[in-house]
């Protein structure tokens, strides 16, 4: 079980650093700004997940330390939002030069999967309470980091960001504490599960 698991987490950060390096020299190829494609938290979260799943895959599952452990978690709780926002705000929207097989890596198996990786192989040892706002640490920067650059430039990540959009500031203030209400509840979620022991776990 061990040793399929790690081998698990090594084939999906290998598929995804593949996904993430193709849609990169597509992105080059045409002459697209490179920031731009760096500032997606879709793409953040799936270079996070890859490095995690990796370093996950060289350690032994019982002798995770609580590092990692919370570096999973954040993982854990990215990776459903970028899936969540997508199927319930970015769905619809053109994706541009991504390709097919590119966008239902980054945006469906990849958050499906680390999800799973976080509810069947929970942490040796429960987190603490207060991992959940280190997990939103990451987050809130990135929020911070998108508005201010969209503002000297003009280029927002996601349309939601984007005042003229979503009706001035005030409404990207509702969508940005819409998605941290789901942060907030998808890594209670996640938190709670971590408690439960999972199938590796179990005799």
């Amino acid at each position: 079980m061990h040793t399929l698991l790690r081998l698990a987490r090594l084939c999906l950060a290998v598929l995804v650093l593949a996904a993430i390096g193709q849609q990169l020299a597509l992105h080059a190829a045409n002459g697209f700004s490179l920031a731009n494609f760096f500032s997606y938290f879709t793409v953040l979260s799936n270079l996070f997940a890859a490095l995690v799943l990796l370093v996950s895959a060289c350690v032994p599952t019982h002798s995770e330390r609580p590092w990692l452990s919370l570096l999973r978690y954040a993982s854990a709780v990215q990776m459903a939002i970028v899936g969540l926002v997508f199927a319930l705000l970015l769905r619809d929207l053109d994706v541009g030069l991504m390709q097919s097989w590119i966008n239902t890596v980054l945006h469906y198996l990849m958050p499906v999967a680390v999800v799973l990786d976080w509810l069947l192989a929970p942490p040796p040892s429960p987190l603490a309470r207060k991992a959940l706002s280190k997990a939103l640490v990451v987050p809130a920067l990135y929020l911070v980091y998108s508005l201010l650059r969209g503002q000297q430039t003009g280029w927002f990540p996601y349309p939601f960001l984007n005042p003229a959009n979503v009706g001035g500031p005030a409404g990207v203030a509702l969508y940005a504490a819409a998605i941290a209400l789901g942060f907030v509840l998808v890594g209670s979620l996640l938190l709670l599960a971590a408690k439960q022991p999972g199938p590796h776990q179990r005799r």
